[in-house]
C-alpha cells in the first residue's frame, strides 16, 4: 500500500508521470525503507495504464464485497434466528470497540510498515 500511497502523492503534486526515482525520493523523505522490487512490480502492472480508470475499477470490485452491516440482520429475515443474529451482531461489535480501545498509542505510525 505505501507504493501506491507514495504513487498517488507524487500525482496529487503535480507530476503526472512518476518514477522510480520519485518514489524513492517521497520514501527517503518519510524515512521509509525501499522495497525496489515491490517498486518494480508495482510499475510493470500499472504500465500503460491511466490511474483514474484503475481507481474506478478498485471501486467497482469493492462495491461488490458485503460489509456484513445490514446485510447480516436482513438475511436472517422476520421472526425466528432474527434475535440470535442480532444478539451476535452485538457481540462482534462490543469486541471491535474493545479491541480500538486497547490501542498501543501508535497512531498512525503503522502505516509505513
Amino acid at each position: 500500500m505505501k507504493v501506491v500511497a507514495a504513487f498517488l502523492l507524487a500525482k496529487l503534486g503535480g507530476n503526472e508521470n512518476p518514477t522510480k526515482d520519485d518514489l524513492k525520493n517521497i520514501f527517503e523523505s518519510v524515512g521509509a525503507e525501499f522495497e525496489e522490487t515491490k517498486i518494480d512490480l508495482f510499475f510493470s502492472l500499472v504500465k500503460d495504464h491511466d490511474v483514474t480508470e484503475l481507481i474506478a475499477a478498485g471501486r467497482g470490485k469493492m462495491a461488490a464485497l458485503s460489509s456484513g452491516g445490514a446485510a447480516v440482520a436482513m438475511v436472517a429475515g422476520p421472526g425466528g434466528n432474527a434475535p440470535s443474529t442480532a444478539e451476535s451482531v452485538a457481540e462482534s461489535k462490543k469486541v471491535e470497540e474493545e479491541k480500538e480501545e486497547s490501542d498501543d498509542g501508535e497512531g498512525m505510525m503503522s502505516l509505513f510498515d
